[in-house]
């Protein structure tokens, strides 16, 4: 990392922006007494970017106590660093975090090659060598999840404790995919730029079976209907097959975390399975009548589970 973004000075608007936002962490406490929103606006102030070695730009946003334990969060496909904001006022504040923008997405760079599951958790390594991290937790949702899996599997030296929200160990082998009540890949290889934000099929990649506030959700169509378009269908299109996902599944040996919402649309019960079943000393969690973003609609269940896993063990810790 460059020594302007190591050591140099941060302007004053920054500084007072973020330490507004880490009082607001500071205050946060479990369940009982909610903590206070995020602002959305300061969230966004804080993003900070990173060239790589392999020539991409990282943003990410660093939250919580500088000197705390380091956990990575790594956001799903077609959203960004803020897919967090929810969450973070309930995580422990004596945690160290470092949200990141996958490439092609929020405001790292959106390169023409290659989106790659081995792709996306490579950017996350060569971030932790620029912020001179050796060791952190890993936090995933959806894609996300893919890519802490995939960091986990390839650096288990530089992983602690693995958080897979809204994951899968892929279908069966020789089984039929149940088809889904809403075919989301055909409609999105249906979109056309401009992206329309407000569009049905928009509103409905965010929707939740529980409500969740509508300005975070408005802002989280907006940035993905600015991704291009060859990006969201690269994804698509390089995601991994489930052979390969199960091939590999079984090099995770850090204690791991599953935690799903019971009306996941997406990942429903033949994928969780066979995640639980490639991971049998993971510790499980559903949680009854949430959807595919339950640190979204119940973020203090989402985060006291968190919390209590990334405390419970020494870090990297095995359980088997």
């Amino acid at each position: 990392m460059s020594s302007r973004l190591e050591t140099g000075l941060v302007s004053k608007a920054a500084a007072l922006l973020a330490a507004a936002l880490l009082v607001t962490l500071s205050l946060a406490r479990p369940a009982l007494c909610a903590p206070k929103p995020i602002d959305l606006d300061t969230f966004d102030a804080l993003k900070k970017e990173v060239r790589l070695p392999n020539g991409e730009t990282l943003a990410y946003v660093p939250l919580g106590n500088p000197h705390g334990q380091p956990v990575i969060l790594i956001h799903g496909y077609t959203d960004n660093a803020r897919d967090w904001v929810p969450l973070v006022p309930y995580l422990d504040p004596k945690l160290r975090l470092i949200l990141v923008d996958i490439r092609g997405h929020g405001a790292s760079s959106k390169p023409e090659c290659c989106y790659t599951r081995y792709d996306f958790a490579y950017d996350v390594k060569l971030l932790m060598d620029a912020l001179h991290v050796q060791r952190a937790d890993i936090v995933g949702h959806s894609l996300g999840s893919i890519i802490a899996q995939t960091f986990a599997e390839a650096w288990p030296e530089h992983t602690g404790h693995v958080v897979l929200i809204a994951s899968t160990g892929g279908h069966r082998a020789g089984t039929m995919p149940r088809k889904p009540a809403y075919d989301f890949a055909s409609e999105i290889r249906k979109l056309k730029e401009p992206i329309d934000p407000d569009s049905p099929f928009m509103v409905e990649w965010w929707s939740s079976p529980t409500p969740v506030d509508a300005d975070f959700l408005r802002r989280q169509r907006k940035d993905a209907a600015a991704i291009p378009l060859r990006v969201w269908l690269a994804v698509l299109d390089q995601g991994v097959t489930d052979a390969d996902l199960q091939r590999t599944l079984p090099k995770l040996a850090s204690p791991t975390l599953l935690i799903w919402g019971s009306k996941d649309p997406i990942m429903q019960d033949e994928v969780r399975q066979t995640l639980i079943e490639a991971l049998p000393h993971a510790q499980v969690k559903i949680l009854a009548g949430l959807g595919h973003n339950p640190f979204w609609e119940d973020p203090a269940a989402c985060a006291a589970l968190i919390n209590a896993f990334l405390a419970a063990a020494p870090q990297g810790a095995a359980t088997h």
